[in-house]
């Protein structure tokens, strides 16, 4: 359970002048929920998905998990810290496990197997594709064994066998019961995959209703493109 209560976050620039990112903030997300949240460029989509997973503090209002959160940002090369994938996933499972260096690599095998890169365990990070490195940053955070799972925009630059080999990792992971939230305004992609949708505007929540709701809204209001307007939004998923 994820339960955001009143949480508001200000920012003060050097003429002391008071941004609200965040405004009285509330959400409560049960456990094995898949969420999606959109909303235009400094809606406060990623900065709310920050402080959920603690990286940030709130100005005010709380945040509460059931579980540790994982984090998968948009840039995936931010997260890949080693020279390969299986010693960039043993790196989280060393320092945040404690696991001896086998425990580690038998799980870190595990997690690349489970995200379909096995064969490439031992190849230099950087020469992975954008899907590949995705798919690594994913690893990482299942190998940790996260029951919470945040996707800050996961299809940024991805080509369709990309799109296609994370959503594959997604309906896994739902059919484990693992609550997921996925920032993305790649809707067309995405929404089918979802229970749940949820706009953010100007640091507030606008709309949080069913996705098969959302589209017969004017989501362009809301900065957001509409990719379908004849309300199926089960139909909305690249697999």
């Amino acid at each position: 359970m994820i339960e955001v209560r009143n949480l508001c976050k200000y920012f003060k620039n050097s003429d002391s002048l008071i941004t609200k990112a965040l405004e009285n903030i509330n959400l409560s997300i049960p456990d094995g929920q898949c969420v999606l949240i959109a909303g235009a460029n400094g809606s406060g989509k990623s900065l709310l998905m920050r402080l959920i997973a603690k990286l940030e503090n709130p100005t005010k209002g709380s945040v509460e998990t059931s579980e540790d959160t994982g984090l998968v940002f948009q840039d995936a090369d931010a997260q890949i810290l080693a020279d390969t994938p299986l010693e960039d996933v043993m790196f989280g499972l060393r320092r945040n496990k404690k696991l001896s260096k086998e425990d580690a690599k038998a799980s870190a095998l595990k997690a690349l197997s489970d995200v379909g890169l096995s064969d490439k365990a031992n190849s230099p990070s950087h020469f992975l594709s954008g899907g590949e490195k995705r798919r690594l940053a994913l690893a990482s955070v299942m190998a940790l064994g996260r029951k919470i799972i945040i996707m800050d925009e996961v299809y940024s630059n991805l080509d369709y066998p990309g799109v296609r080999s994370v959503n594959q990792i997604i309906e896994r992971l739902k059919a484990q019961g693992l609550t997921i939230i996925i920032l993305s305004h790649e809707l067309e992609k995405c929404m089918g995959l979802c229970d749940r949708f949820i706009v953010l505007s100007e640091g507030k929540i606008v709309f949080d209703e069913s996705p098969d709701l959302a589209l017969k809204q004017d989501l362009e209001k809301w900065g957001i493109k509409n990719p379908a307007k004849d309300g199926d939004s089960r139909s909305l998923v690249w697999r």
